[in-house]
């Protein structure tokens, strides 16, 4: 299991909103059920096999370019343990417990 998480840059197109394309990319987070995903103000956090998570980077990375947009600046960060299990949950939980214990 590997967490992630991936911010899609469209670049090239008049204005400065980009909340259409990410409405698109929503879209084909929810229309496929391999990778679990949570939106947030600056990306997307994802959970799942690697494998999985690098397959759906790369087609949430092409989805600009079918709307026309001339290039995509993608960010993907990818945090994966051997050691133990961690999900995006458990990560959160492991600070909320280090806060309290402070």
């Amino acid at each position: 299991m590997a967490t992630a998480d991936i911010t899609v840059l469209p670049i090239g197109r008049e204005g400065a909103s980009v909340g259409d394309l990410l409405a698109e990319i929503a879209r084909h987070l929810e229309g496929q059920d391999k990778v679990l995903f949570e939106l947030h103000a600056m990306g997307t956090s994802l959970e799942g096999d690697a494998a999985d998570i690098f397959a759906l980077a790369a087609e949430i990375h092409a989805l600009p370019f079918e709307s026309g947009i001339p290039r995509v600046y993608t960010v993907l960060k990818v945090d994966q343990r051997t050691d133990k299990e961690q999900t995006l949950e458990s990560k959160v939980q492991s600070v909320r417990d280090h806060l309290q214990s402070s």
